[in-house]
């Protein structure tokens, strides 16, 4: 399902409400660094749970103990409103694990 992108003024107010995330053209992106790699997998089964719930899955990258997250709304060919849910979502999940 397409979902409207975001406008510019849109995105920038949204990026003030997750200010660990930056923006790579039409993506958001974020490193998550943990304890270890124990901890990193449990925040991408966290995380992965809610992307499965929302139909909204990001491009994920696990280095050890680092978990790098690109989000973007490929059907929609950029930024929508999921993309900074899963991505607020992801920075609660962060917080909890690391405590």
């Amino acid at each position: 399902m397409r979902y409207p992108t975001l406008t510019e003024a849109e995105i920038e107010e949204h990026l003030q409400r997750v200010p660990m995330w930056t923006r790579d053209g039409n993506m958001l992106v974020r490193t998550f660094q943990f304890k270890d790699f124990i901890q990193a997998l449990q925040f991408v089964n966290q995380a992965a749970e809610t992307a499965e719930s929302i139909n909204h899955h990001p491009d994920i990258d696990i280095r050890y103990n680092k978990v790098t997250f690109r989000l973007t709304t490929h059907d929609s060919g950029g930024l929508t409103i999921h993309d900074f849910e899963l991505a607020a979502a992801s920075d609660d999940f962060a917080d909890t694990i690391l405590g």
